[in-house]
């Protein structure tokens, strides 16, 4: 099974509010209910996501706002937000742009994020984190979080897996569960931290309570994999099942494979399979590897060598390294498509190149016999060997049967 525990985010959650907004008059108090976020200073209770907001209301209501009061920045920022959840780009650029210059950590952390990710304005992740760094020393627990992202991944800033710990734990004992999630995350693969799946399961389950898919996900991976104990299927599938009912796609996914392999729900390949097909209609790779298995075995779904040959393709090329290796195989089979060495050849050694020891054992084979390379038994051989020094066990017989007729060749000679 697929390692859920990416910590990348596709880009950085935009859901943000503003600290200690000053004393202001009733048109900015209710402009503040209609668009400000939970994690402002007393709106624990008022505020919401960004998808959360009544965005018509709330750009009405803050534009009265800041008639009445022009030089309010938290009307500004607010009435940015507001545009923001209304899909006004341009609106909510041009006013949350005034308000950051003025000094709003909410219009700051979200202006930093649009030229972090290079969605809404350029790209721009120096001049990001020099806002968004602003923002997180101003103890504004989203910023907190990019930043941590920043020094996770090494964007533009040199990668240190401690900083980045410290930054999410600050931002997730803010209460915001995209950090809660990530911190989880650093825990249960030992960066920045010593691995600890206990301390992992406390986070992750902070941020699985107020909703958030991924750590929902996490979660049930953990029971899923015995990281806390013995298995816990029954566990796993109810969070999957939480991440699914949102929308996840690895929540999907992952609640197709216990339906396809009977664990924590009833075995039914056929809903499996639509699970599958939900993620992959999404674009997930992993799911598309997993339903085109179904399509290639006939098991909960017609047997269709096309198709499955189709959904290996679409997952081959978004990274799978397991779809590459199966396409390969479909090539060289001439299934579901024309037979072909050379592509046969390509897709496998992509996943060989990331150092997939399935795929090195087939580029092994293909330089022994010369499909669709020219044969080569010294190619063959570091491949094969690179493959068993990870113990696949085919590689490892290669190896020794190579080793064998060398010795063979060599004892023949010296007769």
């Amino acid at each position: 099974m697929f390692r859920f525990g990416a910590r990348v985010v596709p880009a950085v959650v935009l859901g943000l509010g503003l600290p200690g907004a000053a004393l202001a008059g009733p048109e900015v108090d209710a402009c503040g209910r209609a668009a400000a976020s939970q994690y402002e200073e007393g709106f624990a209770q008022l505020g919401r996501d960004l998808e959360q907001i009544d965005a018509l209301v709330a750009i009405d209501t803050c534009a009265r706002a800041l008639k009445v009061e022009p030089d309010s920045v938290e009307a500004m920022a607010w009435l940015g937000r507001a545009y923001l959840a209304n899909g006004d780009n341009d609106n909510a650029v041009t006013y949350l742009q005034d308000a950051s210059d003025r000094g709003n950590v909410m219009a700051m952390t979200v202006i930093g994020q649009m030229l972090f990710n290079g969605d809404v304005l350029e790209q721009n992740e120096d001049g990001a984190l020099d806002l968004l760094f602003e923002a997180a020393h101003a103890g504004f627990a989203p910023a907190q979080n990019t930043v941590g992202i920043a020094y996770d991944f090494g964007r533009s800033i040199e990668q240190d897996f401690e900083e980045a710990t410290y930054w999410y734990r600050r931002s997730g004992m803010g209460g915001y569960p995209v950090a809660q999630n990530n911190i989880g995350l650093m825990y249960q693969d030992g960066l920045g931290v010593a691995q600890d799946y206990v301390a992992a399961r406390a986070w992750f389950e902070l941020a699985a309570e107020q909703g958030h898919p991924g750590a929902q996900v996490n979660l049930g991976k953990l029971y899923q994999d015995g990281w806390l104990g013995a298995p816990d299927f029954n566990e796993a599938a109810r969070l999957y099942r939480l991440a699914a009912d949102q929308g996840d796609d690895y929540g999907l996914n992952n609640l197709g494979f216990l339906h396809e392999t009977g664990q924590g729900v009833e075995l039914d390949v056929a809903q499996a399979a639509t699970y599958y097909q939900r993620a992959a209609d999404n674009g997930l790779p992993l799911a598309q590897h997993n339903l085109a298995i179904l399509y290639e075995t006939g098991n909960g779904v017609p047997q269709d060598d096309p198709r499955a040959f189709e959904l290996y393709l679409a997952a081959a090329e978004g990274g799978e390294q397991r779809a590459q290796i199966n396409l390969a195989l479909m090539y060289l089979d001439g299934r579901g498509t024309a037979q072909n060495d050379e592509e046969a050849v390509y897709w496998t050694r992509l996943a060989a190149d990331e150092g997939n020891m399935i795929a090195q054992n087939n580029m092994g084979y293909f330089y022994e016999n010369g499909f669709g390379v020219t044969a080569d038994l010294d190619a063959a051989y570091e491949w094969y060997t690179a493959s068993a020094a990870q113990g696949y066990d085919l590689a490892i017989a290669a190896v020794e049967r190579l080793d064998a007729a060398e010795a063979e060749t060599a004892k023949a000679k010296a007769k």
